[in-house]
């Protein structure tokens, strides 16, 4: 689970390009402090999440079913912005 970045965008602001402006701008300063590539988690079920990733050029490495929160998580690895 876990990963270097976590974002989340409150139900009334989602839709409007927020999430991936804030991966984005992560990105940029995880790059800036030596990262060259970034893992980020999220449920399969969340299309908006996993759509936000691969806008930022992420890479589906697997999906492992976590019994603690019972569903399949995704695992991206997303290139910082010094790489990009």
């Amino acid at each position: 689970e876990g990963g270097h970045i976590g974002y989340g965008i409150r139900p009334s602001a989602r839709g409007r390009g927020f999430g991936k402006r804030i991966l984005a701008l992560t990105l940029a300063e995880a790059a800036r402090l030596g990262i060259d590539r970034a893992l980020l988690t999220c449920a399969r079920t969340n299309l908006a999440s996993s759509g936000v990733i691969r806008a930022n050029g992420g890479v589906l490495e697997d999906e492992r079913f976590l019994e603690s929160r019972g569903e399949v998580v995704q695992r991206w690895w997303v290139p910082t912005a010094g790489t990009r």
